[in-house]
């Protein structure tokens, strides 16, 4: 299969929907296959995030009517902020508001201080609750129209719930990421349609990804069924000095993003694509940390991936 390329930000560091929106039609009108969000509402490190979070759903809901051909999704949703059933009924709302485009990527939840500051429980344990809000969701999404659905678990329970609406699709994507050894690929078998390595070092890909097809193997599923991704940081100059000026306006340094991303110039960028390519990665997740540099995604589109 040809490789796809998604464009991933990260809002809370700051952004407003308008820039979201300056950012997702860019990605549309350059060619890459995708627009994705993280769903936090704290920014992190020094970022001021001014001039506050913007929610992920709604987000995608705007940028449902707002474009055309490109998928729509979060890496990922924590799954502290959402009730599951309220969260199947957003999902499955903002793809039908796409015509069938969005992916749902969920997650256990990480960053407590965000909890902390817009008053989210922040429970200890939360495994066990991602695990339930995968079997309720897809519970929900797989009931057929006219029957309920009933779910109970130590931590939900669904009663004769009318498990409506269904999304567009007739089965929406769900990513499932994290680096865990047994439980997250047990997890990615068991419900994902993709599993995601976040940030992972290129020369540790294919061992990452063989653990998930170890894993699908032993519950008698077939591992050519998901997807294999990867998420990495971009920063791409045409020359050196466009390089470490792009780096500088994400505070990040140049010998590290070389070591850690997609990094360089664009022959530099295509030759780690490859090497990870080589290690199984089929999707790309280019994480942009500036988003007002739009001539960067036109040099990654044109240079890079073309």
């Amino acid at each position: 299969m040809p490789l796809d390329f998604r464009i991933f930000t990260e809002p809370q560091q700051g952004a407003t929907y308008d820039d979201l929106l300056a950012i997702a039609k860019a990605t549309e009108d350059l060619g890459f296959d995708a627009f994705f969000r993280s769903d936090h509402y704290l920014s992190m490190g020094s970022a001021s995030g001014l001039p506050g979070p913007t929610d992920a759903w709604t987000t995608l809901a705007g940028l449902a009517r707002e474009t055309s051909r490109i998928r729509l999704g979060t890496l990922v949703t924590s799954a502290t902020f959402r009730h599951p059933g309220v969260l199947g009924i957003q999902v499955a709302q903002v793809d039908q508001m796409s015509g069938g485009r969005v992916e749902l990527g969920l997650g256990a939840g990480w960053f407590e201080e965000e909890h902390k500051a817009y008053g989210i429980p922040f429970p200890s344990k939360r495994f066990g609750r991602l695990e339930e809000q995968l079997a309720l969701i897809t519970g929900m999404w797989d009931t057929p129209a006219g029957e309920t659905f009933t779910f109970k678990g130590e931590h939900y329970e669904l009663i004769d719930c009318p498990a409506l609406p269904k999304p567009a699709q007739s089965q929406l994507p769900v990513i499932v990421g994290g680096n865990g050894p047994k439980r997250t690929p047990a997890l990615a078998a068991q419900f994902g349609h993709e599993y995601n390595a976040a940030f992972p070092e290129i020369d540790s890909i294919r061992s990452r990804f063989t653990v998930i097809r170890d894993a699908c193997e032993e519950l008698g599923r077939s591992p050519d069924d998901l997807v294999y991704s990867a998420a990495l940081v971009v920063c791409v100059g045409r020359d050196e000095a466009e390089f470490r000026r792009r780096a500088a306006a994400i505070g990040r340094e140049p010998d590290e993003l070389r070591k850690h991303g997609v990094a360089g110039t664009p022959a530099e960028a295509a030759e780690v694509i490859g090497r990870a390519a080589e290690q199984g990665c089929e999707r790309f997740y280019l994480q942009v940390l500036d988003l007002t540099d739009l001539d960067h995604l036109d040099l990654i589109a044109k240079e890079v991936i073309a």
